[in-house]
């Protein structure tokens, strides 16, 4: 069977158990592993499928139950597939495939308003509860900052709080701008942290209540409000832009109008502050799978090209960092609690829905893990001395 050849090809290191839809057993790996992990497949067409696109036909047969694991999880299955797969590419089939697919996603995905709104609605609006059974209470749906691979979830976002503000190094009565705000409450630590004013914009309708419902909470309307509204409708200037977990739906047609929209809204002696999933390959195609199910319209881009447009707009690259193993951490503690309120979640959706995004947090920690998936965070400014001229006032 060429899905045999193809596996054994694939994996130089570990070994498992394939089941095939025949019921014929394979072995599947260079080096024995005790007690292999067992994945069972349980439709032929996939004997066929998994070699021709393996990037989209195994997330979408997970899915629907046609393949299933024994002996170990569908997380123990992808890190052993993606350390054996690395940064490179499956195979040249599904390259061509994927090169295909993203070629005509690049010529007909257009993230205007209305269509980054549905895209927003797709994901973010199915149910806040959904998300609440797995983040933590700040809500911080982005990579958590671990100064230790053991720190709980809560810390590392207490940190990636608190290491953007000091990056930012905000100054008291500062207008603040937060793009894509997510539940507000970035904006709202911002707030009481750096005694300034706070505005988050969103297109999020779920988001963009429960924003202003915490603001009521906490009484904080004095300085914090948010607008739904897309960053290209924002004509006010600010001392500061955060945006974190936003830049992945921007869409690589309208990066060049995303910075100069920074440009044109942030103070000459202003700082802004992106926070974006990215890759450290060279620009490819978008993962098919996750594209078509969890984020349509979403991209993570390559450094190379977020620089031109960059350049392009008047603002300054004054800082990068790169953030590595964090956001498979963060991913980590938000698949393990995720399963932990299984029942919680099939009340609320089918066990396809949950196969589903249990895949979706699987594969993304994996990808981070031994893929080629990093966080970038680029502080901008518009002059040279806008920041202090080390970072010494960031871990001070």
């Amino acid at each position: 069977m060429l899905l045999i050849k193809f596996l054994n090809d694939l994996f130089k290191t570990g070994s498992f158990v394939l089941e095939d839809a025949d019921g014929k057993i394979h072995l599947i790996g260079k080096v024995e592993t005790k007690n292999p992990i067992k994945m069972k497949i349980h439709d032929k067409k996939l004997h066929h499928k998994l070699v021709l696109h393996p990037d989209l036909y195994f997330g979408e047969a997970y899915t629907e139950g046609k393949i299933t694991f024994e002996n170990g999880t569908l997380s123990n299955f992808l890190d052993l597939a993606l350390k054996n797969i690395g940064r490179q590419k499956t195979n040249a089939i599904s390259e061509v495939l994927n090169s295909l697919r993203g070629s005509y996603r690049y010529l007909t995905n257009f993230n205007f308003i209305k269509k980054s709104k549905m895209n927003v609605a797709h994901h973010y609006d199915i149910s806040d509860d959904l998300y609440f059974l797995f983040l933590d209470p700040l809500k911080q749906y982005s990579c958590g900052y671990f100064k230790n691979e053991n720190d709980s979830l809560e810390e590392a976002q207490k940190n990636k709080i608190n290491h953007i503000i000091k990056k930012l190094n905000i100054k008291e009565n500062s207008k603040v701008l937060d793009i894509g705000s997510g539940w507000g409450l970035l904006a709202i630590e911002i707030a009481k942290q750096a005694k300034c004013q706070v505005t988050g914009v969103t297109l999020s309708e779920n988001q963009y209540k429960f924003s202003n419902q915490k603001v009521k909470e906490l009484n904080l309307g004095n300085q914090v409000q948010f607008k739904l509204m897309d960053y290209r409708q924002v004509k006010e200037k600010y001392d500061r832009i955060v945006s974190v977990g936003m830049f992945e739906h921007v869409g690589r047609k309208f990066y060049k109008i995303f910075f100069k929209k920074i440009s044109e809204i942030l103070k000459d002696d202003g700082v802004a502050l992106l926070h974006t999933i990215g890759s450290v390959n060279s620009p490819r195609n978008p993962q098919p799978w996750i594209t078509k199910y969890i984020f349509p319209g979403g991209y993570t881009p390559s450094l190379s090209e977020v620089a031109g447009p960059l350049e392009k707009s008047g603002l300054i690259l004054s800082d990068l960092e790169v953030l590595r193993m964090h956001y498979a951490y963060t991913l980590s503690n938000w698949k393990e609690r995720f399963l932990k309120n299984k029942e919680k979640v099939l009340k609320m959706f089918d066990e396809r829905f949950f196969r589903m995004f249990e895949f979706y947090l699987a594969s993304c920690e994996m990808a981070f893990k031994h893929g080629d998936q990093v966080v970038y965070q680029l502080q901008l400014t518009k002059k040279l001395n806008a920041t202090p001229s080390t970072r010494d006032y960031i871990y001070s």
